[in-house]
């Protein structure tokens, strides 16, 4: 198996865990309102090592799909710069996770302030990633071909995260939850396109009828 179809592979693994971690969180934690609480509030009381760990699994798979992405594509199409976004992005949700989110009606704390910044910069690093990434499959013969469903897809992701920012009276739980969901939708798609290579599901080449 080759490097990147292993990183494939534990980046899937690794999304798979942040996912299972947080659905079962909203259904553990009936006392919050999954509709209205974001989901960094499932990382404090009940059950939050779990959804912390799920948090930590999805910074090992953003490395993961950023590394097996930097590798897979030739060295002309190559760019540092979804690289070091995606790092970044794993580093900053692994701070969210150990950093106590603010609460409403509680006074400000340093910790709170911490946790905010992170967690704005994992969501934007992740989305600006994920659309320069999907840019820089155009310079590869074997990959182009995905570069238009991954970059409709990635700039979809990034017009909901100034939606979000900008239009305050969305139900904040539920609308940031939907998009957790596409931006781990994404990277699950790409770390099995890394798995399973560019041409997997290249349409079959044309017989040729010889008289």
């Amino acid at each position: 198996m080759k490097t990147t179809e292993r990183l494939g592979t534990l980046a899937l693994i690794g999304i798979a865990v942040f996912l299972a971690t947080s659905i079962a969180a909203q259904f553990l934690r009936g006392d919050l309102d999954w509709t209205k609480v974001p989901n960094s509030f499932y990382l404090i009381g009940p059950y939050g090592w779990m959804v912390r760990t799920g948090y930590v699994a999805m910074s090992l798979a953003l490395a993961g799909v950023a590394t097996g992405a930097y590798l897979a594509l030739s060295k002309t199409a190559r760019s540092a710069a979804p690289l070091l976004l995606f790092v970044v992005a794993g580093i900053a949700l692994s701070v969210t996770a150990f950093e106590r989110t603010p609460i409403a009606g509680q006074a400000p704390t340093f910790e709170g302030y911490v946790h905010g910044v992170a967690a704005q910069t994992a969501f934007l690093c992740t989305v600006t990633a994920m659309l320069l990434q999907a840019w820089r499959l155009r310079g590869d013969s074997r990959w182009k071909r995905w570069f238009k469903p991954a970059f409709l897809y990635a700039s979809a992701c990034f017009i909901l995260l100034w939606v979000l920012a900008l239009w305050r009276e969305l139900p904040r739980g539920s609308s940031q939850k939907l998009l957790i969901l596409l931006i781990a939708g994404w990277l699950m798609l790409a770390a099995y396109r890394l798995r399973r290579g560019p041409d997997s599901m290249a349409p079959p080449e044309a017989s040729v009828v010889v008289p």
